[in-house]
């Protein structure tokens, strides 16, 4: 999906580096730092405009957050709704998601967020989706031994694909649902924009797995 470019987004971001790296290399090893105090570390991988992770944020203040983008524009408004209240737990990383083992210390993250990710529907372009090997490989070198994926899509045909690559990678689950909205944890369920956006439209699909052994 082409996104629209906001002339602002540059000088916005420059503006409130306090909040948003975009030389995450240069913070390897040292994001812990950027907080007020060390916490364990939760990422999500396209944020989006952000409203999961900053509700994320706000809900648990005891863990620390970081929202990977790497779409400019989208990331600014983020970061613009953010700023609104600011929160000591949360900052923005402008960056590609496949990068994340050259930005992040080995075992570094326990729980990775990928929400609504682009399906990539063609066959030929399955190597882009963000549960494809390459990728599994990449978020088990930077999760902890405990950590875990949480995984949530409106598209069947790549939550099909999800659990093939996951099962087969392996990983373990320990949740998968049909439908979130009609479940019991849909209660504690924290929507994204687009999720609110589409989710009349047809069930919401989540797994959450964990690397074996």
């Amino acid at each position: 999906m082409r996104v629209r470019n906001k002339p602002w987004a540059d000088s916005y971001i420059k503006a409130h580096g306090d909040y948003i790296v975009i030389d995450p290399k240069n913070w390897l090893g040292k994001w812990q730092t950027r907080f007020i105090k060390p916490q364990p570390l939760n990422v999500e991988v396209g944020t989006g405009k952000g409203r999961f992770i900053i509700e994320m944020a706000k809900a648990h203040p005891e863990i620390n957050y970081i929202g990977v983008e790497l779409q400019k524009s989208v990331i600014a408004t983020a970061l613009r709704s953010f700023m609104a209240d600011p929160l000591p737990n949360l900052q923005f990383v402008l960056t590609d998601g496949a990068n994340l083992d050259e930005i992040f210390l080995a075992d570094e993250i326990q729980r990775l967020f990928l929400n609504f990710s682009d399906p990539w529907p063609k066959k030929r372009h399955a190597k882009r989706r963000l549960t494809s090997p390459k990728f599994l490989q990449t978020y088990q070198r930077v999760l902890s031994a405990d950590g875990q994926i949480e995984f949530k899509t409106d598209n069947r045909g790549l939550f099909e694909y999800t659990l093939v690559t996951m099962n087969n990678f392996p990983l373990r689950f320990d949740y998968v649902s049909l439908d979130l909205h009609h479940s019991p944890e849909n209660e504690a369920n924290i929507e994204t924009e687009y999720e609110q956006k589409f989710s009349p439209n047809g069930p919401i699909y989540k797994l959450i797995a964990h690397f074996t052994a």
